[in-house]
């Protein structure tokens, strides 16, 4: 008989106050698609770290090929056959995607090469992607494109991927099961590691499940169902979703009118006439294929972008008392405050991110290391980067009150971390999520920007994210989710636009919209009367 392409016996490995493996055993042969599947922390990254050479294991034995071969570098894994495509990104932003592809290749080929290359797999494999765009310009689905093509450039015997899809639109994986599928035909083995269990059901033809770092079960995940699967990896069915009532004519918190943006970068996105409306109690959840205005869009919301016009981006608040940027509250002269209006409106466009949090608008970015938190700095010091309550009237940071929102954070949404000490790179990619996602939901925000909200997070913890955010819709929260999960925003949303070469479509109720008219308007597809077809507020 064939022996299996890896074959995994008893691996096991400790680290600081976690055992992330624990005797795990698992083979996969050539041909063969195979899930592992776990709740976030328990032990899948570092598994499939120790395959690639990242990381050594304490104990246990890897076979290749039937022999005894465990790589110690990524350097032999790579010679051996074996590729990787990470959860977290493993890329330079000041380069380029095609010379970020280079760096992984034998030399033999010239860049010049590489970037053809780079555009027919693009295109065969339907991952679109420029090769001469700079990573810093790129946004996480399209890093997601650059990591997929870099693997599959070295012709892999055994494909490794963590959480491939967990940004990437419906349209991309189905493309990219095309590409696995018929990779697996010419006797490629993979190891595919996702939280979504359809795809698992949909794709792999065996399933080994973790659970606290051990092997639970190994299940043909075809012959499962979703709820059956959930029970395997978290010991229960992931709660459902309460049903909520629609506020009609709730008021706006942020109003943007007539956005229009030249791109910062050469390779960015322009934003033409742009209008949206967040509502108090209600969630818009915006659509769209990476690479196509999201990102800009969120740097001009978050106030990282301020070269809106005056008057473009603003908010309402609800009392002129309880806004810090109380300059013309105080003013006899504005005369919406001489009538008593009980709102005010306040330009957004000048202030920087850190008085827009002081309003009550928070954000949370894509990139979860680099923007959401610091990876070298531990969880307490990251409450640091967006909450004030440690940090005294003089600007003296209590490292005893981050310690206790940090820990607070923790406990609260589940995140399995060694302490508030730990420093986040030592967290998963899931409990990280969790953390950086809990840090701006237990602040109350007013208003709440949120991309990829359940990035890289088992069914579990993806279920507590939601009802979060739905509790805060609930509590009068305007919330915008920008996802490339359809049934995430269907989910969730109260009203749904999609994005498509830096133009908004119209707003529509998530009641009237299919998962099929949304895919249409992805391509920019929709039908709207003239000087209509950019604006959400409907």
């Amino acid at each position: 008989m064939t022996p299996p392409r890896l074959e995994l016996r008893r691996i096991s490995k400790q680290y600081p106050g976690v055992k992330a493996n624990d005797a795990v055993s698992l083979s996969v042969a050539p041909g063969e698609i195979h899930a592992v599947l776990g709740e976030n922390g328990a032990g899948k990254s570092t598994l499939m770290k120790i395959i690639a050479g990242a990381v050594q294991a304490d104990a246990g034995e890897l076979l290749w090929d039937g022999a005894p071969r465990a790589p110690r570098s990524p350097a032999q894994a790579r010679a051996l056959g074996i590729s990787m495509v990470y959860q977290h990104f493993s890329l330079f932003d000041s380069l380029t995607a095609a010379q970020n592809i280079w760096l992984g290749l034998d030399k033999a080929m010239t860049l010049d090469a590489v970037r053809a290359r780079v555009r027919t797999l693009s295109a065969e494999y339907g991952l679109p992607l420029d090769p001469e765009r700079p990573v810093h310009a790129l946004s996480v689905g399209e890093r997601q494109r650059v990591e997929i093509l870099r693997a599959l450039m070295t012709a892999p015997r055994l494909l490794i991927l963590d959480e491939p899809t967990s940004v990437l639109t419906p349209q991309a994986v189905e493309a990219l099961f095309v590409t696995l599928r018929r990779l697996a035909d010419q006797g490629c083995a993979i190891l595919y590691i996702s939280h979504k269990l359809d795809e698992i059901r949909a794709l792999c033809h065996r399933c080994t499940v973790l659970r606290a770092g051990r092997v639970t079960g190994e299940v043909d995940p075809r012959q499962e169902s979703n709820a059956s699967l959930s029970r395997l990896m978290i010991g229960a069915e992931p709660p459902r979703l309460a049903a909520r009532a629609v506020r009609e004519h709730a008021p706006a918190r942020l109003q943007v009118s007539g956005l229009s943006l030249a791109p910062e970068t050469p390779h960015g996105t322009a934003l033409v006439d742009i209008a949206l409306a967040l509502r108090c109690g209600e969630i818009l959840g915006l659509a769209g294929v990476s690479g196509n205005g999201q990102q800009e869009l969120l740097r001009v919301l978050s106030g990282e972008d301020r070269r809106a016009e005056r008057g473009v981006v603003t908010w309402i608040a609800d009392d002129p008392s309880t806004d810090p940027s109380n300059d013309a509250s105080n003013d006899p002269s504005n005369s919406r405050v001489a009538a008593g209006a009980v709102n005010r409106t306040t330009d957004l466009g000048p202030l920087g991110p850190a008085k827009r949090r002081a309003l009550g608008l928070h954000h949370v970015p894509e990139e979860r290391l680099g923007r959401g938190a610091v990876p070298s700095m531990s969880l307490a010091k990251n409450t640091l980067l967006t909450r004030r309550e440690p940090v005294g009237r003089l600007g003296h940071v209590s490292t005893a009150k981050a310690a206790a929102l940090a820990r607070r954070l923790i406990e609260r949404f589940g995140v399995r971390a060694a302490g508030p000490q730990a420093a986040a790179r030592s967290l998963s990619g899931g409990n990280l999520q969790k953390f950086i996602m809990g840090r701006e939901i237990d602040a109350a925000p007013k208003a709440l920007i949120v991309a990829q909200p359940t990035w890289g997070v088992d069914v579990g913890a993806a279920a507590q994210i939601r009802a979060e955010l739905l509790a805060l819709r609930d509590a009068g929260c305007a919330l915008l989710v920008v996802s490339e999960e359809l049934d995430e925003l269907f989910e969730l949303s109260d009203r749904l636009v999609v994005m498509a070469r830096g133009r908004l479509s119209p707003a529509i109720p998530v009641g009237q919209a299919s998962v099929a008219q949304i895919g249409q308007w992805m391509s920019g597809l929709w039908d709207a009367p003239a000087g209509e077809g950019t604006h959400a507020e409907a």
